[in-house]
């Protein structure tokens, strides 16, 4: 999760200081150093779809996050700056164009979400305070899920990826900072009961998402612009990694991705209101912008592809306030097509 002024979320005051961290939005390019809109690259337009939250004169910003479809189809989405008494999660109906508070709490900042497929319930990391909360789907029956340090280290919990059988795997950035690689990737048993590091050392990790066949996990590093692949064995250990793409972002930054089910990766950027979308091997294959005349729109932050279709939308924020927007995806939406 992670976006806003500086970051990938930067520096977020919420309630005291927060830094939070990550969206981005800026020109991106493959592997290979190629400019996210030179050459044969496509561009594919957003159209918005409606907005969902202006700025919050008691945070001094907004910042829309965590898409992602319940069973029943309907989008959930949260805003990680909303004060107390303000909705931090909202359901959208993308038809009508409205929206319905369904929790809201008076310390939570909530950077994504996504429902289990073990229990059904809706996980949200709280970056502020370290852990991860689970609501039921109506929103309701808030419950801490995992709180505490791992490893002698509090988490500062980002974006959450879920196996097949339920287990969590968390980004946890704990530091923002260029010069600090503290980032770690964290597996949380889907009991609450045990979390292990799974690797340690990355800069300032944001997004997280399994790839197509659950053989690997997709990173994105905030303060570093790149996509890592974590090859992973036996109980989710880590088995190799390594980079798998280079963004050139210019002021933009790596924050939230995720995987359609042709295994293409849709990367969002902090600090422009854009995202770039990659092929597994590195290719660079589409940019997809919002209208160039839109204003006070800084960073795309996050996406979720419809279950089985390939209508998306992208949580989109700025001084201008929250938004949605829609686009055709390159391949239908599976389990990982909602953005860690």
């Amino acid at each position: 999760m992670r976006r806003l002024p500086v970051r990938s979320f930067a520096a977020l005051a919420i309630t005291g200081t927060l830094a939070l961290t990550g969206c981005g939005t800026e020109t991106i390019g493959s592997d290979r150093g190629t400019p996210a809109a030179g050459g044969a690259d496509r561009t594919i337009r957003a159209h918005q779809v409606m907005q969902l939250t202006q700025v919050h004169q008691e945070t001094g910003m907004t910042l829309l996050e965590g898409p992602t479809f319940d069973e029943n189809g309907r989008l959930l989405v949260v805003d990680v700056t909303a004060p107390a008494g303000k909705p931090k999660v909202m359901r959208v109906d993308v038809r009508k164009k409205t929206s319905q508070g369904v929790h809201t709490d008076d310390r939570g900042a909530y950077t994504s979400a996504q429902f289990s497929p073990f229990d059904g319930r809706l996980y949200l990391t709280d970056y502020a305070h370290g852990e991860v909360v689970s609501l039921a789907p109506d929103g309701g029956d808030p419950r801490t899920f995992f709180s505490g340090e791992v490893d002698g280290a509090r988490m500062n919990p980002d974006d959450i990826a879920f196996d097949p059988e339920g287990n969590l795997y968390v980004s946890d950035s704990r530091s923002l900072s260029t010069g600090d690689a503290q980032g770690r990737v964290v597996r949380i048993e889907r009991d609450g009961e045990k979390a292990t590091v799974l690797a340690e050392g990355l800069a300032s990790v944001n997004g997280i998402s399994f790839d197509a066949d659950y053989r690997g996990l997709w990173i994105s590093e905030l303060t570093q612009n790149r996509i890592s692949y974590l090859r992973l064995g036996g109980e989710g250990k880590v088995t190799s990694r390594h980079t798998a793409v280079r963004v050139d972002g210019g002021i933009a930054q790596t924050d939230s991705i995720a995987v359609d089910a042709d295994g293409n990766l849709y990367q969002a950027l902090h600090g422009r209101a854009a995202m770039a979308v990659y092929s597994k091997h590195g290719e660079h294959l589409a940019t997809i912008e919002i209208p160039a005349r839109t204003k006070g729109l800084e960073s795309a932050t996050n996406v979720a592809i419809t279950p089985g279709g390939t209508k998306a939308y992208m949580t989109v924020s700025g001084p201008a306030g929250g938004y949605l927007y829609t686009f055709d995806a390159l391949a239908k939406g599976t389990r990982q097509s909602n953005g860690g």
